[in-house]
Protein backbone atom coordinates (compact mmCIF):
# COMPACT_ATOMS: atom_id res chain seq x y z
CA UNK A 1 0.00 0.00 0.00
CA UNK A 2 1.67 3.58 -1.15
CA UNK A 3 1.90 6.18 1.99
CA UNK A 4 -0.88 8.17 0.21
CA UNK A 5 -3.52 5.58 0.55
CA UNK A 6 -2.37 4.74 4.20
CA UNK A 7 -2.63 8.46 4.63
CA UNK A 8 -6.05 8.43 2.97
CA UNK A 9 -6.97 5.59 5.43
CA UNK A 10 -5.92 6.78 8.13
CA UNK A 11 -7.73 10.05 7.82
CA UNK A 12 -11.26 8.58 6.88
CA UNK A 13 -10.69 6.22 9.99
CA UNK A 14 -10.15 9.00 12.13
CA UNK A 15 -13.07 11.10 10.56
CA UNK A 16 -15.28 8.28 11.31
CA UNK A 17 -14.14 7.92 15.19
CA UNK A 18 -14.12 11.37 15.89
CA UNK A 19 -17.98 11.45 14.06
CA UNK A 20 -19.14 8.71 16.14
CA UNK A 21 -17.65 10.01 19.02
CA UNK A 22 -19.31 13.08 19.03
CA UNK A 23 -22.94 10.96 17.66
CA UNK A 24 -22.36 9.27 21.00
CA UNK A 25 -21.57 12.41 23.11
CA UNK A 26 -25.01 14.12 21.77
CA UNK A 27 -26.95 10.97 22.75
CA UNK A 28 -25.81 11.05 25.96
CA UNK A 29 -26.20 14.93 26.51
CA UNK A 30 -29.91 14.64 25.57
CA UNK A 31 -30.83 11.65 27.38
CA UNK A 32 -28.56 13.74 30.37
CA UNK A 33 -31.10 16.60 29.39
CA UNK A 34 -34.48 14.78 29.05
CA UNK A 35 -33.25 13.10 33.18
CA UNK A 36 -31.99 16.32 34.22
CA UNK A 37 -34.82 19.31 35.85
CA UNK A 38 -35.75 21.73 33.39
CA UNK A 39 -36.62 25.24 34.18
CA UNK A 40 -40.02 26.38 34.70
CA UNK A 41 -41.94 29.03 34.50
CA UNK A 42 -45.42 29.31 36.24
CA UNK A 43 -47.27 32.49 35.45
CA UNK A 44 -51.59 32.08 36.91
CA UNK A 45 -53.85 33.70 34.56
CA UNK A 46 -55.92 36.46 34.86
CA UNK A 47 -59.04 35.68 36.69
CA UNK A 48 -62.05 37.89 37.19
CA UNK A 49 -64.88 37.42 39.85
CA UNK A 50 -68.23 38.22 38.32
CA UNK A 51 -71.47 38.33 39.70
CA UNK A 52 -74.49 38.20 37.25
CA UNK A 53 -77.66 40.17 37.81
CA UNK A 54 -80.43 38.46 38.82
CA UNK A 55 -83.37 38.42 36.55
CA UNK A 56 -86.94 39.42 37.61
CA UNK A 57 -88.81 36.78 38.79
CA UNK A 58 -91.55 35.38 36.88
CA UNK A 59 -94.65 33.43 38.00
CA UNK A 60 -97.51 32.46 35.56
CA UNK A 61 -100.65 30.60 37.15
CA UNK A 62 -103.25 27.91 35.50
CA UNK A 63 -106.11 30.09 35.19
CA UNK A 64 -109.31 29.15 34.93
CA UNK A 65 -111.01 26.00 34.59
CA UNK A 66 -112.49 25.06 31.21
CA UNK A 67 -115.10 23.49 29.67
CA UNK A 68 -114.31 21.80 26.07
CA UNK A 69 -117.71 21.90 23.66
CA UNK A 70 -120.36 22.83 25.52
CA UNK A 71 -122.38 23.28 22.83
CA UNK A 72 -122.96 21.66 19.38
CA UNK A 73 -122.26 24.77 17.47
CA UNK A 74 -119.07 24.81 18.82
CA UNK A 75 -117.44 21.38 19.73
CA UNK A 76 -114.31 22.54 19.59
CA UNK A 77 -114.89 25.60 21.46
CA UNK A 78 -113.41 26.93 24.88
CA UNK A 79 -115.46 28.32 27.84
CA UNK A 80 -114.73 29.33 31.42
CA UNK A 81 -116.57 26.69 33.96
CA UNK A 82 -115.13 28.43 37.19
CA UNK A 83 -112.54 31.44 37.57
CA UNK A 84 -109.25 30.83 39.73
CA UNK A 85 -109.15 32.59 43.24
CA UNK A 86 -105.46 33.49 43.54
CA UNK A 87 -103.28 34.50 46.82
CA UNK A 88 -99.74 36.15 46.01
CA UNK A 89 -97.34 37.79 48.04
CA UNK A 90 -95.52 39.86 49.39
CA UNK A 91 -96.75 43.09 48.50
CA UNK A 92 -93.70 44.55 49.81
CA UNK A 93 -92.36 43.04 46.02
CA UNK A 94 -94.03 45.83 44.05
CA UNK A 95 -94.97 42.41 41.45
CA UNK A 96 -96.21 43.56 38.31
CA UNK A 97 -99.64 41.82 37.33
CA UNK A 98 -100.85 41.26 33.47
CA UNK A 99 -102.83 38.68 31.68
CA UNK A 100 -102.32 35.88 29.51
CA UNK A 101 -104.32 36.05 26.49
CA UNK A 102 -105.67 34.08 23.81
CA UNK A 103 -107.18 30.75 25.44
CA UNK A 104 -110.92 31.68 24.68
CA UNK A 105 -110.65 34.60 22.60
CA UNK A 106 -112.98 36.56 24.86
CA UNK A 107 -111.01 37.58 27.46
CA UNK A 108 -112.91 35.40 29.89
CA UNK A 109 -109.86 32.20 29.81
CA UNK A 110 -107.28 34.64 30.59
CA UNK A 111 -104.44 33.63 33.27
CA UNK A 112 -102.47 35.62 35.63
CA UNK A 113 -98.90 36.40 35.40
CA UNK A 114 -96.44 38.17 37.77
CA UNK A 115 -93.12 39.93 37.54
CA UNK A 116 -91.23 40.90 40.33
CA UNK A 117 -87.89 43.22 39.69
CA UNK A 118 -84.92 42.26 41.30
CA UNK A 119 -83.60 44.85 44.05
CA UNK A 120 -80.29 46.09 45.08
CA UNK A 121 -78.92 42.91 43.07
CA UNK A 122 -80.82 40.52 44.67
CA UNK A 123 -83.70 38.30 43.39
CA UNK A 124 -87.22 39.35 45.19
CA UNK A 125 -88.62 36.43 46.57
CA UNK A 126 -92.61 36.31 45.32
CA UNK A 127 -94.97 33.29 45.59
CA UNK A 128 -98.32 32.75 44.05
CA UNK A 129 -101.03 29.69 43.74
CA UNK A 130 -105.09 29.48 43.12
CA UNK A 131 -107.82 27.64 43.09
CA UNK A 132 -110.67 26.73 41.48
CA UNK A 133 -114.49 25.06 42.07
CA UNK A 134 -116.60 23.87 39.00
CA UNK A 135 -120.17 23.17 40.17
CA UNK A 136 -122.05 22.40 36.73
CA UNK A 137 -124.28 19.62 35.11
CA UNK A 138 -121.45 18.92 32.61
CA UNK A 139 -118.00 19.88 35.59
CA UNK A 140 -117.49 19.65 38.69
CA UNK A 141 -114.55 19.39 41.08
CA UNK A 142 -111.80 21.42 43.18
CA UNK A 143 -107.85 22.44 41.68
CA UNK A 144 -105.23 23.72 43.33
CA UNK A 145 -102.38 24.41 41.62
CA UNK A 146 -99.19 26.75 42.58
CA UNK A 147 -97.98 29.58 40.27
CA UNK A 148 -94.66 28.37 39.10
CA UNK A 149 -91.90 30.10 36.38
CA UNK A 150 -92.19 28.97 33.11
CA UNK A 151 -89.38 25.75 31.75
CA UNK A 152 -87.69 25.35 28.51
CA UNK A 153 -88.65 21.47 29.22
CA UNK A 154 -91.44 19.92 31.34
CA UNK A 155 -93.24 16.93 31.61
CA UNK A 156 -97.08 16.00 32.07
CA UNK A 157 -97.39 12.65 33.60
CA UNK A 158 -101.03 12.89 34.59
CA UNK A 159 -104.56 12.30 32.30
CA UNK A 160 -106.06 10.06 29.85
CA UNK A 161 -107.47 10.49 26.38
CA UNK A 162 -110.02 7.92 26.47
CA UNK A 163 -114.13 7.64 26.67
CA UNK A 164 -115.23 10.10 29.21
CA UNK A 165 -111.95 11.79 29.49
CA UNK A 166 -111.91 15.91 28.64
CA UNK A 167 -108.00 16.60 29.04
CA UNK A 168 -106.04 19.92 27.78
CA UNK A 169 -102.49 20.97 27.96
CA UNK A 170 -102.34 24.28 28.65
CA UNK A 171 -99.21 25.79 27.60
CA UNK A 172 -98.73 30.02 29.09
CA UNK A 173 -95.91 32.45 28.09
CA UNK A 174 -94.96 35.17 30.35
CA UNK A 175 -92.57 36.18 28.34
CA UNK A 176 -91.65 39.39 26.02
CA UNK A 177 -90.91 37.20 22.86
CA UNK A 178 -93.08 34.16 21.11
CA UNK A 179 -92.19 30.57 21.75
CA UNK A 180 -92.38 27.41 19.51
CA UNK A 181 -93.22 24.41 21.44
CA UNK A 182 -92.89 20.90 20.86
CA UNK A 183 -94.85 18.31 22.33
CA UNK A 184 -93.98 14.51 22.46
CA UNK A 185 -96.43 11.69 24.01
CA UNK A 186 -95.44 8.74 25.64
CA UNK A 187 -98.12 5.86 25.43
CA UNK A 188 -98.85 2.02 25.06
CA UNK A 189 -96.62 1.67 21.84
CA UNK A 190 -93.73 4.06 23.03
CA UNK A 191 -92.75 7.56 21.99
CA UNK A 192 -94.54 9.92 19.45
CA UNK A 193 -94.28 13.36 17.70
CA UNK A 194 -97.97 14.22 16.37
CA UNK A 195 -98.65 16.41 13.57
CA UNK A 196 -100.79 18.49 15.95
CA UNK A 197 -97.91 19.05 19.01
CA UNK A 198 -95.54 20.32 16.50
CA UNK A 199 -94.37 23.97 15.91
CA UNK A 200 -97.32 25.00 18.03
CA UNK A 201 -96.33 28.85 18.81
CA UNK A 202 -97.28 30.61 21.81
CA UNK A 203 -97.33 34.19 21.58
CA UNK A 204 -95.33 36.28 24.26
CA UNK A 205 -97.68 36.76 27.12
CA UNK A 206 -100.37 34.79 25.85
CA UNK A 207 -101.75 30.92 26.28
CA UNK A 208 -102.44 28.16 23.78
CA UNK A 209 -105.06 25.22 24.58
CA UNK A 210 -104.29 21.61 22.80
CA UNK A 211 -107.19 19.30 23.65
CA UNK A 212 -105.28 15.89 24.80
CA UNK A 213 -107.22 13.69 22.38
CA UNK A 214 -105.99 15.35 19.33
CA UNK A 215 -102.25 14.55 20.45
CA UNK A 216 -103.12 10.77 21.02
CA UNK A 217 -106.70 9.26 21.47
CA UNK A 218 -107.71 6.16 23.18
CA UNK A 219 -104.56 6.18 25.37
CA UNK A 220 -105.18 5.21 29.34
CA UNK A 221 -101.64 6.54 30.35
CA UNK A 222 -99.59 9.23 28.59
CA UNK A 223 -97.06 11.33 29.55
CA UNK A 224 -96.70 14.68 27.53
CA UNK A 225 -93.07 15.78 27.39
CA UNK A 226 -92.72 19.78 26.63
CA UNK A 227 -89.80 21.74 24.71
CA UNK A 228 -89.82 25.23 24.17
CA UNK A 229 -87.41 27.47 22.51
CA UNK A 230 -87.10 30.92 21.76
CA UNK A 231 -88.79 31.26 24.78
CA UNK A 232 -89.79 28.77 28.25
CA UNK A 233 -93.38 28.06 28.75
CA UNK A 234 -95.40 27.59 31.36
CA UNK A 235 -97.17 23.81 31.28
CA UNK A 236 -100.12 22.14 33.13
CA UNK A 237 -102.98 19.65 32.23
CA UNK A 238 -106.09 19.98 32.74
CA UNK A 239 -108.26 16.82 33.73
CA UNK A 240 -111.65 16.39 33.66
CA UNK A 241 -113.25 12.99 33.75
CA UNK A 242 -117.28 11.88 32.82
CA UNK A 243 -118.67 8.65 33.96
CA UNK A 244 -121.33 7.92 31.58
CA UNK A 245 -123.05 10.83 31.92
CA UNK A 246 -122.40 11.84 35.16
CA UNK A 247 -119.63 14.66 36.06
CA UNK A 248 -116.21 12.47 37.87
CA UNK A 249 -114.08 15.37 39.08
CA UNK A 250 -112.07 17.69 37.69
CA UNK A 251 -108.10 18.65 38.17
CA UNK A 252 -104.89 21.07 36.91
CA UNK A 253 -101.90 18.44 37.46
CA UNK A 254 -98.12 20.20 37.94
CA UNK A 255 -95.38 19.58 35.34
CA UNK A 256 -92.59 18.47 36.43
CA UNK A 257 -89.46 19.88 35.60
CA UNK A 258 -86.95 16.54 34.87
CA UNK A 259 -86.68 13.39 35.07
CA UNK A 260 -84.94 12.03 37.82
CA UNK A 261 -83.67 8.45 39.54
CA UNK A 262 -85.77 9.92 42.88
CA UNK A 263 -88.93 10.98 43.53
CA UNK A 264 -90.75 11.90 46.32
CA UNK A 265 -94.84 12.83 46.33
CA UNK A 266 -96.21 13.73 49.74
CA UNK A 267 -99.63 13.75 50.65
CA UNK A 268 -100.95 11.65 48.23
CA UNK A 269 -104.96 10.78 49.43
CA UNK A 270 -106.38 7.34 49.06
CA UNK A 271 -110.01 7.83 50.41
CA UNK A 272 -111.76 4.53 49.20
CA UNK A 273 -111.10 0.73 48.17
CA UNK A 274 -112.72 1.20 44.74
CA UNK A 275 -114.93 -2.03 44.95
CA UNK A 276 -112.89 -3.29 42.02
CA UNK A 277 -111.75 -0.37 40.22
CA UNK A 278 -108.98 1.32 40.72
CA UNK A 279 -109.25 4.60 43.03
CA UNK A 280 -105.52 5.37 43.24
CA UNK A 281 -102.38 4.67 41.27
CA UNK A 282 -99.14 5.37 40.74
CA UNK A 283 -97.73 6.10 36.62
CA UNK A 284 -94.19 5.51 35.97
CA UNK A 285 -91.62 6.51 32.81
CA UNK A 286 -88.48 5.70 31.95
CA UNK A 287 -87.65 7.84 28.75
CA UNK A 288 -84.70 6.82 27.54
CA UNK A 289 -84.17 3.14 28.63
CA UNK A 290 -85.46 -0.03 30.52
CA UNK A 291 -85.24 0.50 34.09
CA UNK A 292 -86.40 -1.00 37.53
CA UNK A 293 -88.01 1.43 40.31
CA UNK A 294 -88.45 0.47 44.23
CA UNK A 295 -91.73 1.85 45.56
CA UNK A 296 -92.07 2.69 49.34
CA UNK A 297 -95.33 4.30 51.09
CA UNK A 298 -95.10 5.88 54.43
CA UNK A 299 -98.34 7.07 55.97
CA UNK A 300 -97.79 10.78 56.85
CA UNK A 301 -97.11 10.94 60.41
CA UNK A 302 -94.99 8.16 60.55
CA UNK A 303 -91.55 6.62 59.45
CA UNK A 304 -92.81 2.98 59.03
CA UNK A 305 -93.42 1.88 55.51
CA UNK A 306 -97.45 0.69 54.83
CA UNK A 307 -96.08 -2.21 53.39
CA UNK A 308 -92.80 -3.98 51.74
CA UNK A 309 -91.31 -1.47 49.37
CA UNK A 310 -92.53 -3.04 45.94
CA UNK A 311 -90.41 -3.25 42.49
CA UNK A 312 -91.69 -2.91 38.96
CA UNK A 313 -89.81 -3.10 35.34
CA UNK A 314 -90.16 0.06 33.36
CA UNK A 315 -89.96 -0.67 30.01
CA UNK A 316 -88.39 2.59 28.03
CA UNK A 317 -90.87 4.88 26.92
CA UNK A 318 -93.96 2.98 27.67
CA UNK A 319 -95.64 3.99 30.85
CA UNK A 320 -96.04 2.00 33.62
CA UNK A 321 -98.85 1.95 36.19
CA UNK A 322 -99.16 0.59 39.62
CA UNK A 323 -102.03 -0.04 41.53
CA UNK A 324 -102.74 1.74 45.41
CA UNK A 325 -105.73 1.01 45.54
CA UNK A 326 -105.68 -1.47 48.17
CA UNK A 327 -103.94 0.19 50.43
CA UNK A 328 -106.05 1.82 54.02
CA UNK A 329 -107.57 5.38 53.65
CA UNK A 330 -105.13 7.85 54.57
CA UNK A 331 -102.40 10.16 53.25
CA UNK A 332 -99.46 8.29 51.94
CA UNK A 333 -95.70 9.73 50.64
CA UNK A 334 -94.72 7.77 47.69
CA UNK A 335 -91.04 7.75 47.64
CA UNK A 336 -89.56 6.11 43.92
CA UNK A 337 -85.60 5.13 43.30
CA UNK A 338 -85.37 4.20 40.09
CA UNK A 339 -81.81 3.01 38.10
CA UNK A 340 -82.47 5.33 35.43
CA UNK A 341 -84.42 8.91 35.57
CA UNK A 342 -87.61 8.68 35.30
CA UNK A 343 -90.84 11.00 35.55
CA UNK A 344 -94.01 9.86 37.68
CA UNK A 345 -97.33 10.94 39.14
CA UNK A 346 -100.13 9.43 41.39
CA UNK A 347 -103.80 9.65 40.96
CA UNK A 348 -106.20 9.21 43.57
CA UNK A 349 -110.40 9.83 43.59
CA UNK A 350 -113.13 10.83 46.49
CA UNK A 351 -115.29 7.49 45.13
CA UNK A 352 -117.17 6.64 41.71
CA UNK A 353 -120.67 8.46 42.13
CA UNK A 354 -122.21 11.62 42.22
CA UNK A 355 -120.27 14.54 43.81
CA UNK A 356 -117.17 12.35 42.83
CA UNK A 357 -113.59 14.32 42.25
CA UNK A 358 -110.20 13.51 41.69
CA UNK A 359 -106.54 14.88 41.84
CA UNK A 360 -103.02 14.37 40.60
CA UNK A 361 -100.21 14.56 42.69
CA UNK A 362 -96.51 15.39 40.88
CA UNK A 363 -93.05 14.65 42.42
CA UNK A 364 -92.04 17.66 44.77
CA UNK A 365 -87.86 18.52 44.46
CA UNK A 366 -86.28 18.79 47.26
CA UNK A 367 -86.22 22.18 49.44
CA UNK A 368 -82.78 23.27 50.36
CA UNK A 369 -83.30 26.20 52.29
CA UNK A 370 -85.54 29.23 53.68
CA UNK A 371 -87.79 30.38 50.95
CA UNK A 372 -91.73 31.85 49.98
CA UNK A 373 -94.78 28.95 49.27
CA UNK A 374 -98.68 29.87 48.94
CA UNK A 375 -101.24 28.09 50.07
CA UNK A 376 -104.37 28.36 47.68
CA UNK A 377 -107.50 28.60 49.35
CA UNK A 378 -109.45 25.51 49.99
CA UNK A 379 -111.03 23.30 52.55
CA UNK A 380 -108.91 20.44 54.27
CA UNK A 381 -105.47 21.79 53.07
CA UNK A 382 -102.46 20.93 54.82
CA UNK A 383 -99.06 20.87 54.45
CA UNK A 384 -97.19 17.99 53.94
CA UNK A 385 -93.18 17.35 54.68
CA UNK A 386 -90.80 14.43 53.97
CA UNK A 387 -87.42 14.11 55.58
CA UNK A 388 -85.01 11.21 53.29
CA UNK A 389 -83.98 8.96 55.87
CA UNK A 390 -80.12 9.63 55.02
CA UNK A 391 -80.48 13.25 56.62
CA UNK A 392 -81.95 12.29 59.48
CA UNK A 393 -84.52 14.54 61.38
CA UNK A 394 -85.76 17.43 60.02
CA UNK A 395 -87.43 20.76 61.96
CA UNK A 396 -89.69 23.07 59.42
CA UNK A 397 -90.45 26.52 60.38
CA UNK A 398 -93.28 27.97 58.50
CA UNK A 399 -94.20 31.97 59.34
CA UNK A 400 -97.16 33.71 57.67
CA UNK A 401 -96.32 37.07 56.09
CA UNK A 402 -99.89 38.46 56.89
CA UNK A 403 -98.48 38.28 60.68
CA UNK A 404 -99.39 35.43 63.54
CA UNK A 405 -97.37 33.11 65.02
CA UNK A 406 -94.54 30.47 63.32
CA UNK A 407 -95.59 27.06 63.23
CA UNK A 408 -92.78 24.55 63.94
CA UNK A 409 -93.21 21.12 62.39
CA UNK A 410 -91.23 18.07 63.00
CA UNK A 411 -90.02 15.61 60.67
CA UNK A 412 -88.72 11.94 61.29
CA UNK A 413 -85.76 10.87 59.45
CA UNK A 414 -87.31 8.85 56.65
CA UNK A 415 -91.03 9.41 57.28
CA UNK A 416 -93.50 12.80 56.85
CA UNK A 417 -95.69 15.31 59.02
CA UNK A 418 -98.36 17.40 58.11
CA UNK A 419 -99.95 21.01 59.68
CA UNK A 420 -102.95 22.52 58.21
CA UNK A 421 -102.48 25.50 57.27
CA UNK A 422 -105.19 28.84 55.90
CA UNK A 423 -104.57 30.28 52.73
CA UNK A 424 -101.67 33.07 52.06
CA UNK A 425 -98.08 33.34 52.00
CA UNK A 426 -95.50 31.84 53.98
CA UNK A 427 -91.75 31.75 54.28
CA UNK A 428 -90.62 27.75 54.79
CA UNK A 429 -87.38 27.49 56.86
CA UNK A 430 -86.23 24.18 57.20
CA UNK A 431 -82.81 23.09 58.92
CA UNK A 432 -81.95 20.78 55.92
CA UNK A 433 -83.45 19.62 52.54
CA UNK A 434 -86.88 18.49 52.46
CA UNK A 435 -89.86 17.80 50.20
CA UNK A 436 -93.14 19.38 50.61
CA UNK A 437 -96.59 19.53 48.87
CA UNK A 438 -99.90 20.79 49.54
CA UNK A 439 -102.79 18.23 49.60
CA UNK A 440 -106.46 19.27 50.00
CA UNK A 441 -109.22 16.64 51.37
CA UNK A 442 -113.08 17.27 51.88
CA UNK A 443 -116.18 16.15 50.93
CA UNK A 444 -116.58 15.89 47.32
CA UNK A 445 -112.76 17.97 46.84
CA UNK A 446 -109.40 16.49 46.03
CA UNK A 447 -106.36 18.56 45.07
CA UNK A 448 -102.55 18.55 46.02
CA UNK A 449 -99.31 20.12 44.22
CA UNK A 450 -95.69 20.19 45.10
CA UNK A 451 -94.13 23.62 46.27
CA UNK A 452 -91.43 24.51 44.65
CA UNK A 453 -87.80 26.62 45.95
CA UNK A 454 -87.29 29.69 44.36
CA UNK A 455 -84.39 29.85 41.93
CA UNK A 456 -81.60 30.07 43.90
CA UNK A 457 -79.55 33.91 43.18
CA UNK A 458 -77.17 33.81 40.58
CA UNK A 459 -73.35 32.77 41.97
CA UNK A 460 -70.47 34.78 41.23
CA UNK A 461 -68.61 33.30 37.63
CA UNK A 462 -64.65 33.09 37.12
CA UNK A 463 -64.33 34.99 33.90
CA UNK A 464 -60.81 34.03 32.48
CA UNK A 465 -59.85 36.74 29.41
Amino acid sequence: MSDRRVARWATTSARVIAGSAVAAAVVVGTVAGIAAPWPTRVADPVRVQVTPAPSDTVLACDGPLFALGRTAESAGGLSVAAAQDIVAGPDSAGAETSRLTGATGDGSGDATAFRASPTDRTATAYAAAGSATAASSDLIGFSASACRPPLAESWLVAGASTTGANDLVILSNPGDVAATVQLSIYGAQGVSSPPSGADIVVPARGQRVIPLAGLLLGEESPVVRVVATGAPVRASLQATLTRVLLPGGSDQAAPLAQAATSLVLPGVQVLTSGGGDTSALLRLLSPGTDASATVTITPVGGDTPAEEPRTIDLPAATPTSLDLSGLAPGAYTVSVEATQPIVGGAWSTTGFGEGADFAWYAPAPAFPASGLVAVAPGAGGSLVISADAAGGAASVTLTPLAGGDPLTVSVPAGGSAAASVAAGVYELAPDRPVHVAMSYSAPGALAGYPLWPADAAAGALTVLP
